[in-house]
């Protein structure tokens, strides 16, 4: 029997994760993104006004505010947009018998376990990012059962630029690059995610929370230097192929703390929808064959 096709609403639709996630998912059903352009969830008026007027059976929110170290000035914008937003996006989702997929963050942890990290782990975030961050997830797991709070790490994808990209951007006209080495976590493939997360879209599957990334872990410099070892092998031109270790000490320009280890552990999302993430190795692979390679080789 085949899947029933669905509205899907995706907020923050020209985001890294967001974007990947349209992406896939349009090919079986109607997908809508609104991005932030079109849309600031952080008006509460307009947040409702456009929910009201679209039709969806599952509300994606990828949109928040992410940059971490403005987070901790702007604290009053920074908790309207990653928390009172996502608390009225899952009242109306309720209301209407839709799903909320909303996106958590492994900042709603303090990096001071040092081992991978699972659901039933108290969060402690150090930061105010991670604090609104975890009120958001909260507001979106105590208004229906229904609803999902995902956990991702470092996510990587085409649609917007991220770490890897700026190294690889670097390294081909520099012959000295750096990264963090005190630093671990684990990659989230924004493509991958959305094959994850799809068994989701079933009104059937179990919400809850779960944590979303390939599997491994690294620090900034091993990520960097594992980017510049797969681009160098499929022949892109660069400068360099190493990257130097610096400390999280040494980066005086970061106004909020760190986690330094935010490992997570993906048990949970593996035994509810038989999926098992792969290595970050082998989607980094994939990433970079794919977007790097290619355009490389067309330019």
């Amino acid at each position: 029997m085949q899947d029933k096709k669905l509205d899907i609403l995706i907020l923050g639709g020209a985001g890294r994760l967001a974007s990947s996630l349209a992406s896939a998912w349009e090919k079986k059903h109607n997908v809508t993104t609104l991005s932030r352009t079109q849309l600031d969830i952080g008006n509460p008026h307009q947040l409702e006004s456009a929910l009201d007027q679209r039709p969806f059976d599952i509300l994606v929110n990828g949109a928040a505010f992410t940059n971490v170290d403005l987070c901790e000035t702007e604290r009053e914008t920074a908790r309207l947009i990653n928390a009172t937003a996502v608390g009225q996006m899952a009242k109306i989702a309720s209301k209407r018998a839709a799903r909320l997929i909303h996106f958590s963050t492994d900042y709603v942890f303090d990096g001071s376990l040092p081992r991978p990290l699972t659901e039933e782990d108290i969060p402690t975030p150090a930061s105010w990012y991670g604090k609104t961050k975890l009120e958001g997830e909260e507001l979106v797991l105590s208004t229906d059962p229904r609803h999902i709070a995902v956990r991702v790490s470092w996510v990587f994808g085409p649609a917007k630029p991220s770490f890897i990209d700026a190294i690889l951007k670097r390294a081909r006209t520099e012959s000295h690059v750096e990264a963090v080495n005190d630093k671990f976590s684990s990659p989230t493939y924004a493509e991958d995610c959305a094959e994850w997360l799809a068994p989701f879209l079933q009104p059937s599957s179990n919400g809850g929370l779960y944590h979303a990334c390939n599997s491994g872990s690294c620090s900034w410099r091993e990520y960097g230097a594992k980017a510049l070892e797969l681009a160098a092998a499929a022949g892109i031109p660069l400068a360099t192929t190493e990257v130097g270790g610096i400390t999280l000490a040494h980066m005086k320009q970061f106004v909020a703390p760190r986690p330094v280890y935010t490992l997570l552990d993906t048990s949970k999302l593996a035994r509810t929808t038989g999926i098992t993430p792969r290595p970050w190795e082998t989607a980094l692979k994939d990433y970079i064959q794919t977007h790097h390679a290619s355009l490389s080789s067309a330019s």
